[in-house]
């Protein structure tokens, strides 16, 4: 099947997380290479139909029905439209594209996953591969943070997977809601200092980073002051692409497409490309 022609699909559901962001399931053919063959950290087109097209990055883990669930905030043309579907309309989607988390390097290894706000969605269509096959990879330390209380995606889902054993669970906020009451388990700081006094074995830990761009030279001078090596820092840029299949140039960092070439690269490869990290 073309991977480039869209295939059709139905929302099935439409949950929202946030005040401007939802959590959608779309239903399409189950043999479909969209539905059934991605790695977390790629993408997929979506398209509308008289509204337009929008690369998003899979949120959920593969599926024998034929179901996606896709993070999406309402922010451009395409996403906002989407705030007013309802289960049953119709969509297209395409893919999956890109390069995705490398599950192969990170079995037997122990994991460690930073998210910053929406970052959180890619992160956990990992999280849930890792917990479908838990007992192939050692210790995983999840630290996620937001703006505020509010911001933090997958709340309940990420303490229920602390509960049970299957992560080691750090939150942070920048800032607590007049209106709110602090979480018991969550600092107010900024994510990068949940990496303080964090303790892992560098020899055998990768890291897989996904968040706004603006943190990430902080998150990776975070990672080496722990030891971990640059080829095993891996970072998403999936907020940078556009058309997706490499014609528009608009996710060009240096010599690579992140559409194309990512969105999922080793800090071993984007160290030393001015505003890679930016």
């Amino acid at each position: 099947m073309n991977s480039h022609l869209p295939v059709s699909a139905v929302i099935t559901s439409a949950e929202a997380l946030t005040k401007n962001t939802t959590l959608f399931t779309l239903l399409t053919d189950r043999n479909s290479a969209v539905a059934a063959a991605f790695l977390p950290g790629q993408f997929l087109q979506l398209s509308l139909p008289g509204v337009g097209e929008i690369p998003i990055s899979y949120c959920g883990y593969l599926s024998a029905d034929g179901s996606i669930e896709l993070c999406i905030s309402h922010v451009g043309r395409v996403s906002t439209a989407l705030k007013s579907a309802v289960p049953g309309a119709s969509a297209g989607v395409r893919g999956p594209f890109g390069n995705g988390f490398p599950l192969s390097m990170y079995t037997g290894k122990d994991l460690l996953l930073i998210a910053g706000g929406l970052g959180m969605a890619p992160l956990r269509s990992l999280l849930l591969a890792l917990r479908a096959e838990r007992h192939r990879y050692g210790r995983v330390t999840l630290l996620y943070g937001a703006r505020e209380a509010g911001a933090l995606l997958f709340l309940d889902e990420l303490r229920e997977m602390k509960k049970c054993g299957a992560i080691e669970l750090r939150l942070a906020v920048d800032r607590i809601e007049s209106d709110s009451e602090p979480l018991p388990d969550c600092r107010i700081a900024l994510l990068p200092a949940l990496m303080d006094q964090l303790e892992v074995d560098p020899a055998r830990t990768c890291a897989a980073i996904c968040g706004p761009p603006v943190v990430y030279p902080y998150l990776v001078a975070g990672a080496h002051t722990l030891g971990v090596a640059d080829e095993r820092i891996h970072l998403s840029l999936e907020r940078r692409m556009k058309c997706g299949i490499g014609r528009c140039g608009h996710c060009a960092v240096g010599g690579y497409l992140c559409c194309v070439d990512g969105p999922v690269f080793s800090y071993a490869e984007l160290a030393g490309i001015e505003g890679a990290l930016g």
